[in-house]
């Protein structure tokens, strides 16, 4: 961008935010006679954005996995609040970044401006701007990020912003349980609560706030601190909006409740059960990695600490470590319909990392972020044939419908676990092949204390009434990462798996022969990757059968 098409650019968003001092727009927004409102605090928010986001922003693109919004011709009303990029507009979760990249006298120009279009576009009507969720995450970050957006000398329109900030406040403590349940209804409370705490003249809000607040967790939280949705990304935002409530909270001096406390730290245990030796997420419920930079920032700066967790019954997700080993199993059924549009086939599978290098993956999927993936490939990374597990007949554990909901399958789920001085060993089953072909499938692992093996067994053991007569194919599938290269052994039973990062890898299976096949990878930011997968593929009858397999590293 030149620097005359920048000052034109500027001069022309200091002529927007001075509109709102003017005419009937300014009158509606402040009201006739209504002395203006303040802050009654400002939250420090302790998590430092992607400054490389941020020096985006300052160059006039937001830009989100394959989308990017030019901000000099962003027009809040024509973009309107459907899709992950237009969501994260709105909910001004940009001012993060912003303020990673951008002092406040520079950022403030930016924040100011599109704060200011966002009054022309949305200030005087209850719209789909006005959606719960986007009302709770603008006031979360509107407040945090006040110096950036209530700089301006214009009082009139210091004055619009904070009314309207209050008309939402009022707006959600109506509306909050009308957003849907799980993390946007969580969203929604955790504004009220927080617009109550550092708006004034709202403290009578607080006590309300704080009542569906709890009502919201306990619907969509899981004991063990997890969400019902079960999906890694998701619970990432929670840890991130508890620890913004956090500190508004301590912004306005009040003591934070310990049901609060205690559901932000339980979802905290959970997020980090769920992350890899490189610092990022697993692949779960069509999500992908993500950044494990703004991962490292969000858990450092959200004020808390917290242990991963290993053993997490309602969450799901199993974690065994050794050494800098670490394995994450899913070992539950797939979310409920209700609480995700996207819940996966994925139950027993696992991913395995040595120290930072991935060995073992997950296909994923582009999750939240915009992508340019057609949807059948999409739909079809949600399979089973898409996660390390076993897949029967080429079907999926749980299926997937043509509308895109998950129909039938896993319901039931069991894990035993047990510790000693030499492994750790977790014995899984689920009933997802029960109804077509009358077996469970049986994962049981075993991680030696000391990082370096993982031994393996899926079985097929009959159970109920349907018998199957004839031999059932199978594949029991390992997708490896995407710099990981395997080389069949001569014998066809095992392979040396190859990377950069660490030492060699062998593979061994019996029972059956193996293969190697293409596959795919997605992301941290939704793009896809060729990779490769090992695959011990036989048959067998319908009374079940087994095979074993093991990872041995070199040294």
């Amino acid at each position: 961008m030149s620097s005359s098409t920048a000052a034109a650019n500027t001069a022309a968003e200091r002529d927007i935010v001075r509109k709102l001092a003017r005419g009937s727009l300014f009158s509606r927004l402040l009201g006739s006679g209504r002395q203006p409102l303040k802050l009654a605090a400002v939250p420090r928010d302790l998590v430092v954005g992607d400054r490389r986001r941020g020096d985006a922003l300052l160059a006039g693109r937001l830009t989100l996995g394959s989308e990017t919004l030019s901000l000099a011709a962003a027009e809040f009303a024509a973009i309107g609040a459907d899709g992950p990029l237009a969501e994260q507009l709105q909910g001004f979760s940009w001012l993060r970044d912003l303020a990673a990249a951008a002092s406040r006298e520079n950022g403030a120009r930016l924040a100011e401006a599109l704060a200011g279009r966002w009054l022309l576009a949305h200030g005087t009507r209850a719209d789909e701007a006005w959606r719960p969720d986007l009302w709770g995450e603008r006031i979360l970050f509107w407040t945090a990020y006040a110096p950036y957006i209530l700089s301006s000398r214009d009082a009139g329109y210091r004055s619009a912003l904070l009314n309207t900030l209050a008309r939402g406040a009022r707006h959600l403590d109506a509306n909050a349980d009308r957003a849907p349940p799980g993390l946007k209804r969580i969203t929604a409370w955790a504004g009220v609560v927080a617009a109550g705490l550092l708006v004034q003249g709202g403290v009578t809000r607080v006590a309300r706030g704080e009542a569906g607040l709890a009502r919201a967790l306990a619907a969509a939280q899981f004991e063990d601190g997890g969400l019902t949705s079960r999906s890694p990304h998701e619970q990432m935002l929670l840890v991130d909006r508890l620890g913004l409530l956090r500190a508004a909270y301590f912004a306005a001096k009040q003591t934070l409740p310990d049901g609060i406390q205690a559901a932000a730290a339980a979802a905290l245990a959970a997020l980090h059960g769920v992350t890899m030796g490189d610092g990022a997420l697993s692949s779960w419920q069509g999500g992908n990695p993500g950044d494990p930079a703004r991962l490292h920032a969000l858990v450092e700066g959200c004020g808390l600490r917290a242990r991963p967790l290993r053993q997490a019954r309602g969450w799901g997700y199993q974690r065994m470590s050794a050494l800098g080993t670490v394995l994450v199993l899913d070992a539950a059924p797939p979310p409920p319909p209700r609480m995700t549009g996207s819940g996966t086939a994925s139950t027993l599978a696992f991913e395995l990392s040595d120290g930072a290098q991935r060995l073992v993956v997950n296909c994923g999927g582009p999750g939240p972020l915009p992508t340019k993936l057609p949807d059948h490939l999409v739909e079809a990374l949600r399979s089973t044939a898409a996660h390390s597990t076993l897949t029967l007949a080429e079907t999926n554990s749980t299926a997937i419908l043509a509308d895109g909901s998950l129909g039938k399958g896993v319901s039931d789920v069991t894990v035993e676990r047990s510790e000693d001085n030499d492994s750790s060993r977790i014995a899984a089953t689920h009933d997802g092949y029960v109804r077509r072909f009358g077996l469970i499938h049986k994962r049981s692992l075993m991680l030696g204390n000391d990082g370096k093996e993982l031994r393996g067994a899926d079985q097929l053991i009959q159970k109920g009434r349907r018998k199957v007569r004839d031999a059932i194919a199978f594949a029991t599938r390992f997708h490896l990462a995407r710099d990981v290269e395997a080389t069949l052994t001569a014998d066809g039973m095992g392979a040396i798996l190859r990377s950069r990062g660490t030492p060699p890898w062998n593979f061994r299976c019996r029972g059956a022969m193996l293969t190697t096949e293409e596959s795919l990878f997605i992301d941290g930011s939704g793009e896809p990757h060729k990779t490769t997968q090992l695959v011990i593929v036989g048959e067998m009858s319908g009374i079940g059968g087994e095979v074993g397999w093991q990872f041995r590293r070199s040294s």
